[in-house]
């Protein structure tokens, strides 16, 4: 006999138990099937705990730098056990907190992999042995994703690691080679570096950060490299071998080889979704490049079964699989909410300096057709950022030079993953540049600078 709930959700991630919610307040009733933590890798692997090891670094970089404050700061060291233990304690602390939310909202939650038996049946199972049964009408597919490998350089979770074993090294390696450069890539490479660590990034494409804006990528590839980081690009790892305690990884860029001998190296190539062993052969779903395909509202062609976030497809970002759920969850609810859209998701990468963005980039709003109007605003102008020690910094923001429609808007510097919701609501109300001019920013503080980019663009700019 088979439990019967109205829903099923597939994983217990950002995109998952946020779905179950929601789900549950609109009156659902509701079962969340995870194998393995309540919060999916976001909470427990990704996006919180590697922010309690980056706020450690940045705790180090200032006490490093606390004579230019006139405080006296000396022999600084760093504790790595208990840096790495209270990122730890973080991600165990908010995992605790999703398991009380869905008991809140009455969501029975099962400890297992979930299976598609088709005709709306799910088989959970753990160790290889049957725990439930399962059947609902609607059945959401949550099973996020993980690092993608390159072969002839798999990760073996001792020399050559993914982000798991990068979160919670047991020594501080003194060299360090990270494959990509994206913002996972980015972010161990700032934290290690940080903290004393030599390292070497090496990105396929032309420039770090390559979803970002050109001008941007630049910005962060300069400051990156002022910090010590050696950065290659339109470069390709041809092979590594592993020697005792060191790896010799030989790297292709611009036509030459050179060898690279450290002690780590950091896979961040990319991700593949989790799309096996949880029954798709019993469903009519179709899956491109290990990706769910879906529609505005996560249906995939079975009919029933949806699929959000990571596992159906990029921008792989917790904030998307979470706004996916609840778009999914409406929408089987009858409420007609707008379909999923992609162009007003904010990408953030929480290095030092940070980068954040929304929208277009120069170069796909001109590629577009778009006659543009750029607007750019450095913090060296802006007194709040000089007072707080952070004058190194840029906010750019893109018009449409016809309608004022604000197309995008990128970042660079301090407190920026913060301050980009401001344009990410911005563009939600489609306002245009008047209603900007017309905000009032408060002073002192960094976000005037926003306020100062778009004076800036219609060439207005008062403070520089």
């Amino acid at each position: 006999m088979a439990d019967n709930f109205d829903l099923i959700v597939v994983g217990g991630g950002p995109g998952g138990y946020v779905a179950a919610i929601r789900a549950a307040q609109l009156k659902m009733k509701v079962a969340v099937v995870e194998a393995k933590h309540l919060g999916g890798i976001c909470l427990n692997w990704g996006c919180i705990p590697t922010k309690a090891l980056l706020r450690s670094a940045e705790v180090k970089h200032l006490l490093d730098h606390a004579g230019e404050f006139g405080i006296s700061a000396e022999n600084v060291k760093v504790d790595l056990p208990k840096v790495v233990a209270r990122s730890r304690a973080v991600s165990k602390q908010l995992s605790g907190g999703i398991g009380h939310l869905l008991k809140k909202n009455k969501v029975t939650v099962y400890d297992g992999y979930g299976k598609l038996m088709g005709g709306g049946y799910l088989a959970v199972s753990r160790d290889g042995k049957p725990v439930a049964q399962l059947a609902a009408p609607h059945i959401i597919l949550a099973t996020g994703a993980r690092p993608r490998q390159i072969p002839g350089l798999e990760v073996d979770g001792k020399q050559i690691i993914s982000y798991f074993e990068a979160m919670v090294p047991e020594t501080l390696p003194k060299s360090l080679l990270i494959m990509g450069s994206g913002a996972i890539g980015i972010e161990f490479a700032s934290f290690y570096a940080t903290l004393g660590t030599q390292v070497t990034v090496v990105e396929m494409m032309d420039r770090i950060l390559p979803v970002e804006d050109a001008e941007i990528s630049a910005l962060a590839r300069k400051s990156f490299e002022k910090q010590g980081m050696k950065i290659l690009t339109s470069a390709t790892v041809k092979k590594a071998e592993k020697g005792a305690a060191s790896v010799k990884v030989t790297v292709e860029a611009g036509g030459k080889e050179q060898v690279f001998e450290v002690e780590k190296v950091i896979s961040a190539v990319g991700i593949v979704g989790n799309v096996e062993n949880i029954g798709l052969e019993n469903t009519k779903v179709k899956v491109e490049r290990t990706h769910i395909v879906v529609d505005g509202y996560a249906r995939t062609a079975e009919p029933g079964v949806y699929a959000i976030g990571d596992v159906a497809g990029p921008p792989w970002l917790a904030h998307k699989a979470s706004h996916e759920g609840v778009v999914c969850v409406e929408a089987i609810a009858g409420l007609n909410p707008h379909p999923f859209e992609t162009w007003n998701i904010p990408g953030c990468t929480y290095a030092r300096p940070q980068v954040a963005s929304v929208g277009l980039t120069e170069e796909k709003a001109k590629a577009a057709g778009h006659e543009v109007k750029v607007g750019r605003f450095p913090f060296i102008g802006n007194g709040k950022a000089i007072a707080l020690g952070e004058p190194e910094g840029l906010i750019k923001t893109i018009f449409d030079a016809k309608t004022g429609a604000l197309l995008g808007a990128h970042m660079i510097g301090a407190e920026v993953t913060e301050m980009i919701q401001g344009y990410v609501i911005a563009r939600q109300l489609e306002t245009t540049e008047a209603e900007l001019m017309h905000t009032i920013f408060p002073h002192p503080t960094i976000s005037e600078a926003m306020h100062e980019s778009v004076l800036d663009a219609f060439g207005q700019v008062i403070h520089f």
